[in-house]
């Protein structure tokens, strides 16, 4: 297997002249986004990247993040995708985890990107003017950096019971392959189609399902750099597009805001992923939009997707399909033997898609993996007659809201800072919309006293904004069991904080 980006020069040789890239009133020709990787390449290599150097890329979805992530993979680095809204603290630790030397970012976010970098003793580059300028007057790199598949393209952050970050390492042809049988099986995407960018590039979702596919087929991605349901569905009318993957938070919205005038006739096929849908809003989207929704499900650490309902297989509404060409799922009980039809389990993964292990953790690795390859998902679910899957439960605490992954113990750890809290446990609460808000339930030290919102401003300071709690409440005790570790499932938000 080859680099990664051969897939651009590829695309931009037999459809030089087709937009790749479009956001607003920017294009991009394939040869035009080839040409300018080529010279982002050159000028990594003239600050003396090697190979297998990381490289951070903290941007929304402009034409820059795919531009740079192509230039760095032609170059032969790592990139460390990373969320523009993360905090100094958090953008510090992710480029000290991978010794990450240099940071991109736009300049929206270049504050805190600049001060993360500074800590991590990494430099940070702005994609500004000055940028665009420089990657002009750079020589274009004709060939990408050799490499093989199993050596690592990307390294995106994910989190357990640790609370700390870990890195996982998608592969070049890991991250290939899954996004080839999505084209191919799933999205059916040819140089004719145009696919909606407004899944976060820096997420494995819109990474693989979104950029790399659209390089692939020689499609045309069209870039929505903040998700806007009235934005979005006025590009599908402009840019007439034919794919749509989003997350069900993205469906529901685009239901409400969808009007009778709006032309939108263009959908093909749409995808769904990030947590489950409920099948009132595949109803109302469908009706309204008059295009089949496919859910499916995967991790970051399976680059990401693992199983779906096919297009041409029957489609169950609530499930996660069936296992991707390649892939195998399976159920396990307690003790690792098939836990049966019907039967809850935890999911288990192995093929093509499974991260090649945690950066620098040889130990979650092996217990994530085991010897015969298969990757413990900590997600329990059951397996039908026909092999369709259906996630039950979560064995892991990790807080999806709107799509996005929060995980409890990295918002505890905040919440500790705080010099009136005496203990703190962050939980998942029903929201109509989200499907999950962040809820924090505090118990104060003794003669301490903090408002709601003094404790809700605390951790938005300290974290990314879609991951502070909304909802807070404190308690005199957090429940404990025989070993005083907190019982989480004994926390149950208040009716009035539940309904804020």
């Amino acid at each position: 297997m080859v680099n990664l980006s051969q897939n651009l020069l590829d695309a931009a040789a037999a459809h030089p002249s087709r937009i790749a890239l479009k956001c607003g009133d920017v294009t991009y020709t394939y040869a035009e986004f080839d040409d300018a990787s080529a010279r982002v390449a050159t000028l990594l290599g003239d600050r003396g990247l090697v190979a297998g150097d990381r490289v951070g890329l903290m941007l929304p979805n402009v034409p820059e993040f795919a531009i740079l992530f192509y230039g760095a993979l032609r170059a032969g680095a790592v990139v460390v995708p990373m969320n523009p809204l993360l905090k100094s603290r958090e953008i510090a630790y992710l480029l000290s985890n991978t010794t990450a030397s240099l940071l991109f970012t736009a300049p929206a976010f270049s504050g805190e990107a600049r001060t993360g970098a500074d800590l991590a003793g990494a430099s940070c580059i702005v994609a500004d003017d000055d940028l665009r300028a420089a990657i002009g007057a750079a020589e274009p790199r004709s060939t990408a950096a050799e490499c093989t598949g199993d050596d690592t393209a990307v390294i995106l952050h994910t989190s357990g019971t640790t609370g700390k970050p870990k890195g996982a390492e998608l592969t070049h042809a890991g991250l290939h392959r899954n996004a080839e049988v999505t084209v191919r099986t799933l999205l059916g995407a040819t140089s004719d189609d145009v696919i909606m960018g407004c899944l976060p590039l820096f997420h494995v979702f819109g990474l693989t399902c979104g950029l790399n596919a659209s390089v692939i087929s020689a499609a045309t991605l069209t870039l929505v750099p903040r998700f806007d349901p009235r934005l979005v569905i006025d590009t599908i009318a402009t840019d007439r597009v034919t794919v749509f993957e989003g997350v069900p938070t993205m469906y529901s919205a685009l239901v409400a805001a969808r009007t009778d005038d709006d032309a939108t006739d263009s959908l093909r096929v749409c995808v769904s992923g990030g947590a489950a849908l409920p099948g009132q809003v595949i109803t109302d989207f469908e009706n309204a939009f008059d295009a089949a929704i496919l859910e499916g499900y995967g991790l970051s650490e399976t680059s990401p997707v693992a199983s779906f309902n096919h297009p041409d297989r029957e489609r169950r509404a609530g499930t996660i399909g069936t296992p991707i060409e390649g892939v195998q799922m399976r159920v396990i009980d307690a003790d690792g033997a098939d836990a049966g039809i019907d039967t809850p389990g935890e999911i288990q993964i192995r093929g093509h898609n499974v991260m090649k292990g945690y950066w620098n953790l040889p130990e979650a690795t092996a217990e994530a993996i085991d010897a015969d390859g298969w990757f413990s998902t900590g997600d329990v679910g059951v397996k039908d007659a026909d092999g369709y899957y259906r996630i039950v439960d979560r064995t892991k605490d990790m807080i999806i809201r709107g799509g996005l992954n929060i995980y409890p113990r990295e918002i505890e750890e905040v919440l500790y800072e705080h010099p009136a809290v005496a203990a703190a446990a962050v939980i998942g609460v029903a929201h109509p919309s989200l499907g999950e808000e962040v809820g924090a339930a505090v118990q104060l030290k003794p003669g301490a006293t903090i408002a709601e919102d003094d404790v809700r401003a605390f951790v938005k300071d300290r974290v990314a904004a879609y991951k502070y709690p909304r909802r807070v409440w404190f308690v005199d005790a957090l429940p404990t069991g025989a070993t005083g570790k907190i019982q989480k499932r004994d926390i149950v938000a208040p009716l009035a904080t539940q309904e804020a």
